[in-house]
Formats: C-alpha cells, sequence, structure tokens
C-alpha cells in the first residue's frame, strides 16, 4: 500500500480502537504490557496511515519500508495497527501471548506476518535498522527504515554506538522516534537512570532532530513528512504519556507490564468509548 492521505480526525478514531484493542487483548492473555502500547499508539497510527509503504498481500515484498519495534515489549501496538490494516484476524489478537499463537509477547519477524524485527534485548533495533538501511543504499532501492526506541531504552550503549554509525554512514533513509514516555520496567527514568535532553544527544551526533507531542495526531503527521525530507538520519523526540487514553494507567509504572482485571478493563472501554 502506497502512502495515502487520511484526515486527522480518521487516524484520531483509528487510534481509539487500538487503544480498546491493546486493552481486551492484554486482559484476555492475563498479561503484557499495556502502558508503553498505549503511548506509542498514536505515533504508529500516522506512521502505517500516512507513511509506509506496504503490502498486506505479501508482507515480505523487497521493496516494502521497514518498521523496527525496537521495544518489542510494546507488541500489543504493533498487532493492534496490523490488525487495522489487515495483516491480523481479530482471532489472532485474541491469541496474544498464547503458546503458537502468531501474536507472541515481543514482536517476532518469524511469527508475524507484516513484522520485520525479531525483538529481545532492549537496545537492538536501531542496529537491525542500520543494517536494513544500508541494504536499501547497496540494492538501489528507495524503501526508508522506521525504527521506535523507548527513552529508558536509550540507556543502553549499543544505541550510541548505532547513532555514530547511522551518520557516519550518512543514512538519510533512517528515521528513529523516541517513545519518550519517562517510565521504564520498574520505575520512572529519572529514578532509575536519568538520560537527560535526548533531542540535545542525538543531534549532538549529527543527526536532525525534531521534538513533537507524541499524542497530537497534526504534530506527529507532519513530524513524519518532516523525517521524509532530511538529508541526515533524522530522529523524532515525540514526548508521551504512559498508558495515554486509561486514567488509572497514566503515568502509572505499575501498568508497564501489568494486565488490567475485570473491572479495570471495563472502566478503561468505557473512558474509550
Amino acid at each position: 500500500m502506497e502512502a495515502s492521505n487520511p484526515s486527522i480526525e480518521s487516524l484520531e478514531r483509528t487510534a481509539i480502537e487500538c487503544r480498546k484493542s491493546i486493552i481486551q487483548m492484554i486482559h484476555k492473555a492475563g498479561a503484557g504490557h499495556p502502558g508503553g502500547s498505549l503511548s506509542a499508539i498514536d505515533i504508529l497510527v500516522a506512521l502505517y496511515g500516512t507513511q509506509l509503504n506496504f503490502d498486506v498481500s505479501d508482507g515480505n515484498f523487497p521493496t516494502r519500508d521497514r518498521f523496527i519495534m525496537s521495544k518489542g515489549h510494546a507488541s500489543p501496538a504493533v498487532y493492534s495497527i496490523l490488525h487495522q490494516h489487515g495483516f491480523l484476524q481479530q482471532s489472532d489478537l485474541d491469541g496474544f501471548r498464547k503458546l503458537g499463537s502468531v501474536c507472541q509477547g515481543h514482536v517476532d519477524m518469524k511469527w508475524t506476518n507484516g513484522v520485520d524485527f525479531s525483538a529481545g534485548s532492549l537496545g537492538m533495533g536501531l542496529s537491525f535498522g542500520i543494517g536494513t538501511a544500508l541494504a536499501a543504499r547497496l540494492d538501489n532501492h528507495s524503501y526508508q527504515t522506521w525504527v521506535m526506541l523507548g527513552d529508558g531504552e536509550t540507556q543502553e550503549g549499543q544505541i550510541w554506538e548505532a547513532m555514530m554509525a547511522a551518520n557516519y554512514h550518512e543514512l538519510n533513509n533512517l528515521h528513529v522516534i523516541v517513545d519518550r514516555n519517562r517510565i521504564q520496567n520498574d520505575d520512572f527514568v529519572n529514578v532509575q537512570m536519568e538520560v537527560g535532553d535526548l533531542a540535545s544527544k542525538i543531534k549532538s551526533f549529527g543527526w536532525e532532530v525534531k521534538e513533537i507531542d507524541g499524542h497530537n495526531m497534526q504534530e506527529i503527521v507532519e513530524a513524519l513528512q518532516w523525517s521524509m525530507i532530511s538529508t541526515s538520519p533524522s530522529a523524532i523526540v515525540a514526548h508521551t504519556v504512559k498508558g495515554k487514553g486509561v486514567s488509572f494507567m497514566e503515568d502509572n509504572p505499575s501498568f508497564h507490564g501489568k494486565a488490567p482485571n475485570d473491572s479495570e478493563l471495563e472502566q478503561a472501554l468505557e473512558e474509550l468509548s
């Protein structure tokens, strides 16, 4: 599918449906990571809706754009948008985190149609993205590589090695989005190990950088367009809210990796209706 031009209102409606799917699949599984999925989903909706070139009938066609979800525990966000675009069925989402399901707890390109990266330990996705961006150049293809990082993930040294390498290789077909929700596995990032002014740090490695409100759909769409015309590797630092859209999950570290119970599911779906 070539990038299209849906209205902001249409994208916002899709984001609401994705949030419902995220909450429902994690509740059904009794496990998962709602907080970081909800903080990322507005960005994924805009990316898949306006920029990514993909083909639902052939998830592996060679010139497709690549999306690398480096913070792979946010798999419910990925599965929800893949479902919206026809890669996955509702029955696939219902099997989230079950043995043999195509929707595993972390994204896995060997299991799931439309997934381009098998996630594991944090910090690896940007290096993988450099590989796909270099491959496009070597094969004389114009496809783009997009990588989503968590802000806690930027505590990994491999991220900064990759930042340096991307600038050295002048990879203007490589685009990073940092989900700056300020919460990681156990607590707030500034409690665990503060990462500081990420925009300035990334810029110091020779990247072009833009900071946005990661829940303002208009800003997201415009930032993605900006990234496409960059002459250097580009990064969007998206300031987000962990658990966005569900009041009791917002800015709540306990919902980094906890499923809602029955009453919480009911409340969440009511708030999203």
